[in-house]
This record gives structure tokens, sequence and C-alpha cells, in this order.
């Protein structure tokens, strides 16, 4: 009997994006279902009754939620192909610290960069920057974080690159000048099919912005 893969996101979701690269890494085929943020489905609510948030991903009816976790789930189910996370303990921690990391610090900061005015938006810049360039320094001359091989921890960060553009316009601040490298493993990381595929035009990201900005209520 063949998998059913379902995932419930939301096109601008960098987490959401982080479980779409997983899946295409693996060759796995899934239905992808849009959800409204504003007008959640019952399905959503169903499969992630705690947090009630995409993305939400459904292996033969049975749900997976947060996103790192998914990425995970991922690797293990379909082990045969494209290794996610390393084999060693110790790089596997090493790892899961890193996506941790950005779990914890990208999205506050990034968020402040737009949806911030004046002193906190000037302070939301300089953290967020500060963040990339501990990630740049972590990154190294290395072509991906765990070196030659594409893996956990760039699935972690590449959905945010999509979204850098936008934070740049609206921030009115260049993260090129300030890590180059990262910027540079950007662009390597999007020459994938698998985050080709699963990335949106940072120019669709720039056009929602100020849709999101009136949701929030932010002049």
């Amino acid at each position: 009997m063949a998998d059913e893969v379902i995932l419930l996101d939301f096109w601008p979701s960098m987490f959401g994006m982080r479980t779409r690269i997983a899946l295409e890494e693996k060759n796995v085929k899934f239905d992808y279902r849009e959800q409204d943020l504003w007008n959640k489905s019952p399905i959503l609510l169903e499969m992630n009754p705690v947090h009630n948030k995409i993305p939400v991903l459904i292996h033969n009816g049975k749900p997976v939620c947060e996103s790192l976790i998914q990425v995970e789930y991922i690797d293990e189910v379909w082990p045969g192909v494209n290794p996610l996370l390393p084999s060693d303990p110790y790089q596997r921690a090493q790892a899961k610290f890193w996506g941790d990391y950005i779990d914890k610090k990208v999205y506050a900061s990034a968020r402040l960069t737009w949806g911030a005015k004046g002193e906190e938006q000037e302070a939301g810049k300089k953290e967020f920057i500060e963040i990339l360039k501990t990630l740049e320094s972590k990154l190294g001359d290395k072509i991906y974080f765990g070196g030659e091989t594409f893996g956990y921890v760039d699935i972690a960060l590449i959905g945010f690159y999509s979204w850098f553009e936008a934070y740049e316009k609206f921030g009115n601040f260049s993260i090129e000048a300030e890590c180059p490298k990262l910027i540079a493993w950007g662009k390597r990381c999007a020459e994938r099919e698998s985050v080709a595929k699963s990335l949106p035009d940072s120019e669709k990201i720039i056009k929602f912005v100020p849709e999101l900005k009136k949701r929030f209520g932010i002049e």
C-alpha cells in the first residue's frame, strides 16, 4: 500500500518550507493543502489541536507537528536517499543544536525588521545581523553547514533566505553587506531542485508583507 502523505501549509511559511524541502529531497510525493491561517480549517484544528499551527505533516492519517520534528521524521521514515541528519551521534547532536538555535533566535528578530518601528526596529535589525553573523561563522568556508552535504541545518535556515529581500526592503538595511558568505550559501542552496521548488519568489514575499502588516494592525 502506498504511503498517503499530506502537508497542511501556508505558502510564505519559512517553517513549512523546511518540510517541503525535506519531502522533495526524499522524492516523496505529497498532497499539498494550502491553509488560511485567519480562517483555520477543520482538518488543521483536528490534526494540530494543541497549537492550531502549520505546518502539519499527515502520514497515513497520523499527524506530525513542528517543522524540525517533521524533517527528522521524514529522514527516519524514508532513509534510503539523501540523508538529512549525520549518522555520527556527535554530528547529529551538533546539527540539532544549530537547528534549535535557528528556531529560537532567527524568527523573532527577523520579524522586527518589518513589524516594528523606531528604536524597536533598529534593535531588531542589530540582533538579527548578530545572529546571522553567528551562523555565518558556523558556516565558515564550507559549501553547506554540514560540509559537502546539504542537510538538516541548511533546511532549518534556508526558508528565511526567501524573506531576506523583504527584511532588507522594509528594514532599510543590507544583509549581503554584513554577511556575504551567508548570501552566497543561500544562492547555492537555491540552485538545488528541492529548494527551488519549495521557496516562493522573493518579490511575492515583498508584496505579501504589507498585507501581513495590515492583518496585524501595524502601520
